[in-house]
């Protein structure tokens, strides 16, 4: 295998573009990813581009082919990636393999998606695809094991009676639509039509009843897996907070992120609950968002002259879901994976000096430190809580702000880890810079099968020599 080096990153920034289709998107990302490796178009020998949801707007097929034709690439050997959120990684890891087994000199690695449109009940159907859609009926119904215990509500009444006052949560209710009636009833019903065709119309009406009022049984399993580390390791719900405000301080620092405003911890706590004992702001956003990079050979590095600006990929690592449970002993894929990064790369969390995890939740970022070696099992909080992910500390953890705060566009979200920790790596990260760093790591997960996430990417990344 040969080694292989990025050239070239861009991500445009992350948030709401109504006016912008996914062809705005991608060409806007690739057309500034070519110029940051300063090439054109016909130097790319092939591409791979990664989208998740533009199938339910009608693109089901050859999404890349349409996405990026209009700026000139075509003829060329496209390959379209669907993995759930790990989908932007997953493209980097098959341009990668591209290089590394000597089929291709410059490779490309593209994700666009939108997130945002004026029927918002179509993309909430778009996420049931990353769950055995076949199976979600009996998924559902056995959603109910993760509902909240007596002890877990009444910790709940503690926490608001603590943190959430009549004062603090004023304003803090969900809005009421702006839109018509009618518009609403018309957009829900659109959507069950659409999903009932796909899943099954006694499937839908079922899923409608166990899903009725105000709270829905999918939300339980995110707080689950938190409530159990709470359980066995006595991490806090203050420590989520701190973790989140960091991430969200983060953001103010980085211009691609979606939100650029600070949260303070109290705040985060103020917020409004989502499930137990994640807040709002603990929580990934929905947004529009594109990001690239251009990969290519050491031989090609040396041809155009970028050795200043070529990063290394020293491990590239793509694996699945195993049968597991949440109390299985055996080793989490994030665990599983970053060993065989470790070993390939020939280095150990010790040495890593950056990273970027996928942390749709806060607790994501608990769990994937400890999964990745940097903390013991159990003490990700802690880890936190002493500072030692900050931006100064000991191993900073998404100084792009994460997926909490710099927005997670499915389809481009690991591309924009990628984006993020080569800048890093290069030294061009500003306000947020990160010190000395010369080895920087991506975790990205996506979907779900059972206790863990269904496919997940881990690179490990070396600074250009300068």
């Amino acid at each position: 295998m040969r080694d292989v080096y990025i050239i070239g990153v861009d991500t445009i920034k992350f948030g709401k573009h109504m006016d912008k289709s996914i062809k705005d998107l991608a060409i806007t990302t690739a057309t500034g990813c070519l110029k940051d490796a300063g090439l054109n178009k016909n130097d790319i020998q092939t591409l791979f581009f990664s989208n998740a949801g533009w199938g339910e707007r009608g693109q089901m097929t050859i999404r890349g082919q349409v996405a990026l034709k209009e700026m000139g690439i075509e003829g060329i050997p496209i390959t379209n990636v669907e993995n759930a959120c790990a989908g932007g990684s997953t493209a980097l890891h098959h341009a990668w393999y591209g290089v590394a087994g000597g089929l291709y000199d410059i490779t490309m690695a593209v994700g666009a998606e939108k997130l945002y449109a004026s029927n918002k009940n179509l993309v909430f159907n778009g996420f049931l695809g990353g769950i055995d859609i076949e199976n979600v009926l009996t998924m559902v119904k056995t959603l109910s094991i993760f509902a909240l215990t007596d002890e877990e509500k009444a910790s709940v009444e503690r926490f608001k009676q603590r943190y959430q006052s009549q004062k603090d949560t004023e304003g803090k209710k969900q809005s009421k639509s702006k839109e018509p009636l009618w518009k609403e009833y018309r957009d829900r019903l659109t959507a069950g039509i659409v999903l009932a065709e796909k899943i099954g119309y006694d499937t839908v009406w079922q899923l409608a009843k166990l899903t009725s009022g105000d709270h829905s049984p999918f939300m339980d399993v995110y707080g689950y897996a938190c409530r159990q580390h709470m359980k066995k390791y006595g991490s806090t719900v203050e420590q989520l907070a701190i973790i989140a405000s960091k991430n969200h301080f983060n953001s103010t620092l980085n211009p691609n992120a979606q939100y650029c405003f600070e949260v303070p911890v109290e705040k985060v706590l103020s917020d409004r609950i989502v499930s137990w004992p994640l807040t709002r702001a603990m929580c990934a956003p929905i947004g529009d968002g594109s990001a690239s990079a251009i990969l290519c050979s050491e031989e090609m590095v040396k041809r155009l002259g970028l050795s200043s600006q070529a990063v290394k990929i020293r491990a590239s690592v793509l694996g699945s879901a195993i049968r597991t449970s949440f109390d299985s002993d055996i080793p989490e894929i994030g665990e599983r994976l970053s060993k065989q990064a470790y070993e390939t790369a020939g280095v150990g969390p010790q040495d890593i000096n950056v990273a970027e995890v996928h942390d749709a939740s806060a607790f994501g970022e608990v769990v994937q430190a400890e999964n990745l070696g940097f903390c013991p099992k159990g003490e990700g909080g802690i880890f936190a809580e002493k500072g030692e992910t900050s931006l100064k500390g000991r191993i900073p953890i998404n100084p792009s702000g994460g997926l909490e705060s710099r927005g997670h566009p499915i389809g481009a979200s690991g591309l924009a880890q990628i984006h993020e920790l080569v800048t890093q790596l290069r030294g061009n990260a500003g306000k947020r810079q990160v010190a000395n760093a010369r080895l920087a790591m991506a975790e990205n997960g996506g979907g779900a099968l059972g206790a863990e996430e269904a496919a997940m990417c881990i690179h490990i990344l070396e600074a250009p020599i300068k």
